[in-house]
């Protein structure tokens, strides 16, 4: 990556993140970079939120058809999730997940840091597969 890259500044979405939050100390290895798999747990976490709504009730993660790692988070960082459903199945739910990261308050700066697609599918109350009811 270039310095150009990895500096620039881009803005947020003009919507309500679907989840926000610091990445903490506890969150991150010995140099201060944030584990790519809490940020992969938060994406999850995030991308389940607009599912289990359009499904109204209960969703389990079936697939991340894709999942890229653009830019390091880090201890400090305000990082949000922004999360949309981009197709219904009879009984799946694919969810589309951006992530940015806002750090350095004399400074600031946002930039998008990871990119994700997640397949999530209803489930009933003995975890089998069940339809997604119609959109209301």
């Amino acid at each position: 990556m270039t310095e150009n890259a990895q500096t620039k500044n881009t803005t947020l979405p003009n919507r309500e993140p679907t989840l926000r939050m610091v990445a903490m100390p506890s969150d991150a290895n010995y140099a201060g970079d944030i584990f790519g798999g809490w940020l992969m747990g938060q994406v999850d976490i995030a991308g389940s939120i607009p599912a289990l709504h359009r499904a109204k009730g209960r969703v389990v993660t079936v697939a991340v058809n894709s999942f890229v790692f653009k830019h390091p988070v880090f201890v400090g960082d305000l990082v949000s999730f922004y999360a949309k459903t981009v197709k219904v199945g009879r009984t799946s739910i694919t969810v589309d997940v951006e992530v940015y990261s806002q750090r350095d308050p004399e400074c600031p700066t946002c930039m998008k840091v990871t990119e994700a697609m997640l397949t999530y599918v209803a489930v009933d109350e003995n975890r089998k597969p069940r339809l997604v009811p119609p959109e209301a």
